[in-house]
């Protein structure tokens, strides 16, 4: 009994004093491999992390927004990928806060959201409801698809991000092409899709309220080529 004593207390005072994991409260162990074992502990927590905070951004892609148009031109390194029919917002431009107005100028994309999720999966507060909704469903009008949430880089659209600007998709697929949502840019699931599997975190997104040609100059000359080599321009 008292060795059984005496063994109950030499485990208790290893446990006491072997170190926390650091997500909890649960000892890490302190065997002849507790280093190694400790090592690995450590390296499976802060990989990912280092991996996801040294991420280069996306230098290669340029979106162009023309509200005037009510179009989006895809650039890769100035050439045009595609252009898409989008809706801005039925009310205006601008970012004031608490408007509901498409804001113009510099901004990027600051997050990507809905990877992988069906289309017309239906998004609040940028979190998935479960609930999936056919394009053109009467009466229904949320976020679908994927979010492609924008930060503003100027003092004229600086509320952008806090306003949830974003492109996305959206169920009222008859409204593309016509200026409709509540400041976002809004666009078809198909499109959506292709575009957010595109472009990454970090790409320059310009919105102006001038035809597409005026801020592309590329877009004339894509436009030329398109019937010799259709690949790398798309007209949605």
């Amino acid at each position: 009994m008292k060795n059984e004593k005496g063994n109950a207390r030499t485990v208790e005072a290893a446990v006491s004093a072997a170190p926390l994991d650091p997500a909890g409260d649960t000892p890490v162990a302190t065997t002849p491999n507790g280093a190694a074992i400790r090592l690995y502990h450590w390296i499976a927590i802060l990989v990912p992390i280092i991996i996801s905070s040294c991420a280069a951004p996306d230098t290669q892609h340029h979106i162009v927004i023309s509200t005037r148009e009510q179009k989006l031109a895809l650039l890769d390194r100035s050439n045009v990928m595609a252009i898409y029919p989008v809706s801005t917002s039925k009310f205006g431009l601008g970012d004031w806060r608490g408007s509901r107005f498409t804001p113009l100028g510099q901004l990027q994309v600051a997050e990507k959201i809905g990877g992988n999720a069906p289309p017309g999966a239906v998004f609040k507060d940028r979190r998935r409801t479960g609930e999936i909704i056919q394009a053109n469903a009467p009466g229904r009008d949320p976020i679908v698809t994927r979010i492609l949430w924008l930060r503003g880089l100027e003092a004229q659209n600086a509320n952008a991000f806090g306003r949830d600007i974003y492109i996305h998709g959206t169920p009222e697929e008859w409204k593309i092409g016509s200026p409709a949502s509540y400041g976002c840019i809004r666009m078809r699931s198909s499109d959506i899709i292709q575009l957010y599997d595109i472009v990454g975190i970090g790409a320059a997104v310009t919105i102006v309220n001038v035809p597409l040609a005026t801020t592309v100059p590329s877009l004339v000359t894509a436009h030329s080529m398109s019937a010799a080599n259709p690949a790398p321009f798309v007209m949605r």
